[in-house]
């Protein structure tokens, strides 16, 4: 069986959809981020990183990071259909994906995690109060290119949405009206209502 380890209302929670959508057995973990857990050695011992999500294997065999996560499930589970056949529409999907990871997961981070980039506490607060404007930034390019439909490639459900309702669920706390944002929350919506999603809050992960 796998085991997840995950934080609730982290990117971690994209990696329990879709192992919900495909269907497969696991067992979540929670990593608590109050205790910082996270920064201790039983935790390090699993991923030095110190962040989730990280992903146990029957083998014993250690995966981290979201994207490589969200592939490695759909490729055991190819029944599921998270990863189109369609080359072009792959691309696009990880195109999503990589977005999400390197441009609007990073703008989200500047809220809380500024020292990863910065030793001054003005500094901090420079990048706290710049979150807003840097999201909405992000929320407008999902708006207009990242959704192509009810979901990111249209009709079709693939690994980027679960990626993507993780990451949009941050943006009324970073300070976006979201009811600008037409697409997205039809998109929310269309997610909120997915046995997959429902599943995970019942596990209390979301």
């Amino acid at each position: 069986m796998l085991t997840l380890y995950y934080t609730p209302g982290t990117i971690s929670v994209a990696v329990a959809i879709a192992i919900e959508e495909a269907a497969l057995p696991y067992q979540p973990v929670r990593v608590d981020f109050a205790t910082a857990e996270q920064t201790k050695p039983e935790y390090l011992a699993i991923n030095p990183k110190g962040r989730v999500p990280a992903l146990r294997l029957e083998d014993d065999t250690i995966l981290t990071e979201t994207g490589a996560l969200l592939d490695y499930v759909a490729a055991i589970a190819p029944k599921a259909g998270l990863v189109p056949t369609d080359p072009t529409a792959a691309a696009q999907m990880r195109s999503a994906m990589y977005y999400l990871a390197s441009t609007m997961h990073v703008a989200h981070a500047h809220k809380m995690r500024g020292s990863r980039w910065a030793k001054q506490q003005s500094s901090f607060e420079d990048m706290t109060a710049q979150v807003p404007e840097t999201m909405a930034a992000c929320a407008d390019f999902v708006e207009s290119d990242i959704l192509r439909g009810p979901y990111v490639l249209g009709d079709d459900f693939s690994l980027a949405d679960p990626y993507l309702f993780v990451v949009c669920s941050w943006l009324e706390g970073d300070g976006v009206d979201t009811a600008a944002y037409p697409k997205i929350t039809t998109f929310m919506q269309q997610m909120t209502a997915r046995a997959s999603v429902a599943a995970v809050k019942d596990k209390g992960m979301l």
